[in-house]
């Protein structure tokens, strides 16, 4: 039998070789000529926008006027940043707070006021001032900073102080419920900060032994 021979010859192999490697070489260029389209860059929030507001006080008058020495009790509630001076059963005042920044530093429990004090100053937290009354470091502690040369402590303002204790060993705790900063979440050293205005109120409204329960 005769064989036919192809119409086109097979190409040599070595042909073959040189122009598979002419491609390889060719491939980075083609690649190099690609654009990187750089990702969209996310502006980051600002620390205000991430902050969640909290519901304005809501102070109920009808309730309030009946409020006496033995009626009067006060429950803050941890998780929901909300404290309330309740009279008997209904809730004269709703507010928001600021608590203790880390779990624990605010205790949970039942607690009579031991101490009120219209302008009290913290012996923990504070400022080294000069003799002109000039702030030389702020935001001092009393337990681990030391004074500079020449300064004093002068510890931080809490206007409306209520104090509270222990109801079995009448205890004095350094927590209490006082005029504060409330930036929308819990910030204190353990403290029940307030606003201004709701602070005084609670302070004209209870005494020594008004109970005040803190629940998580």
């Amino acid at each position: 039998m005769t064989h036919l021979k192809p119409a086109f010859p097979a190409i040599p192999r070595l042909l073959l070789a040189v122009t598979l490697a002419a491609s390889a070489l060719c491939a980075p260029a083609v690649f190099a000529q690609q654009q990187i389209v750089p990702k969209p860059v996310t502006k980051q929030k600002k620390a205000s926008e991430l902050i969640k507001k909290q519901d304005p006080p809501k102070v109920i008058p009808r309730v309030l006027e009946h409020a006496t020495p033995e009626n009067v009790t006060v429950l803050i509630s941890l998780s929901k940043q909300r404290a309330f001076l309740k009279v008997g059963d209904e809730i004269a005042i709703d507010t928001p707070v600021s608590t203790g920044k880390r779990a624990g530093m605010t205790p949970t429990g039942m607690f009579p006021i031991v101490q009120k004090n219209a302008n009290h100053r913290s012996n923990l937290y504070g400022d080294f001032v000069n003799k002109k009354g000039q702030v030389v470091r702020s935001g001092v502690s009393t337990r681990i900073d030391s004074a500079p040369s020449g300064t004093t402590y002068r510890g931080a303002l809490m206007k409306w102080f209520m104090r509270f204790g222990d109801l079995e060993t009448k205890g004095h705790r350094a927590e209490g419920m006082h005029t504060g900063i409330l930036p929308g979440y819990p910030a204190s050293h353990g403290c029940i900060r307030l606003p201004d205005d709701i602070a005084r109120m609670f302070f004209e409204k209870v005494v020594l032994g008004t109970v005040v329960t803190v629940e998580p």
